[in-house]
């Protein structure tokens, strides 16, 4: 293995180790939360999948956007699902810089447990919105003479339990009245808006979002309406919630405060361990200066 390769393996594994020694207390303290959200994404799926039983196909309710927006077609419905899974797998990796690049300005347990509160708070109102009112949904499979567009009775708790994965997932109806694709998607787009560094990131996002809204309706998966009420009640829950919440610490400010000459093996740890500290005890770097 040529030698630039080793070195630069050695310094990777050191920038890995050293952002470990920090998100593990962080972790330590904030798992509760996390795993807490992520469960609710089961229960999120798991009410999605019981409103399925409850839905009755009929003809597609008049919508502007179906009458101004071409069709794509059945066939060309995954076009806006490769969108979505390249918004959220981009936002999962830059979470997960600060491992990586020295230049780091978030803590990865802190921007999802800010995550999580964000999704969880738009998925109760979801909820709360398609269990309150059915619609007949506008997707193929949803529509009348379409064999998934209703279900029978479940034949055992399991096919409940485990939503009759990947079919249960990738063919639900009645959950309309707000679009999980765009509650996702919206999140990730404020979260970088606010924690992210490169305007024209965050300018590129808020296109993809505009994009993904219309993809979605041009494919029939949901109502226009479904649209609106996510691009207004999203952000709406983002500010809510930040208000509440105290603001997270900024990592760029230690950088911008931290000595010019590179540091030993020693005065690095001394600093990982002054970082932990701070952060522990709701120190920012802004406030000891």
């Amino acid at each position: 293995m040529p030698l630039y390769v080793r070195r630069g393996a050695s310094k990777l594994w050191r920038k890995i180790c050293g952002e470990v020694t920090v998100e593990i207390p962080l972790l330590a303290e904030s798992w509760k939360y996390l795993l807490g959200g992520v469960v609710f994404q089961y229960i999120h799926g798991l009410a999605a999948r019981g409103v399925h039983y409850l839905h009755r196909p009929g003809p597609i309710l008049q919508d502007i956007g179906f009458l101004l927006i071409p069709e794509l077609g059945r066939e060309k419905g995954s076009i806006s699902e490769a969108l979505f899974a390249s918004v959220f797998c981009s936002f999962a990796l830059w979470t997960f810089h600060p491992f990586i690049f020295q230049n780091k300005k978030i803590y990865t347990v802190l921007i999802w447990c800010r995550v999580l509160a964000y999704l969880v708070a738009s998925q109760v109102l979801r909820i709360v919105t398609f269990y309150s009112t059915q619609l007949p949904g506008p997707n193929y499979h949803c529509r009348e003479g379409s064999e998934l567009a209703t279900l029978p009775p479940p034949k055992s708790v399991l096919e409940v339990v485990f939503l009759n994965f990947p079919r249960g997932i990738l063919y639900g109806c009645g959950d309309l009245i707000f679009s999980s694709h765009m509650i996702f998607t919206l999140v990730f787009v404020n979260t970088y808006q606010k924690h992210g560094t490169k305007r024209f990131i965050k300018q590129f996002a808020w296109l993809l979002a505009v994009v993904q809204s219309l993809l979605i309706i041009a494919s029939r998966k949901h109502y226009t309406v479904d649209i609106v009420v996510a691009w207004y009640t999203v952000n709406l829950v983002v500010f809510c919630i930040d208000r509440k919440l105290p603001e997270m610490p900024d990592r760029s400010m230690a950088a911008a405060y931290s000595p010019s000459l590179p540091l030993s093996t020693k005065d690095k740890e001394s600093k990982g361990r002054g970082e932990q500290y701070n952060l522990l005890n709701g120190v920012t770097m802004s406030s000891a200066v």
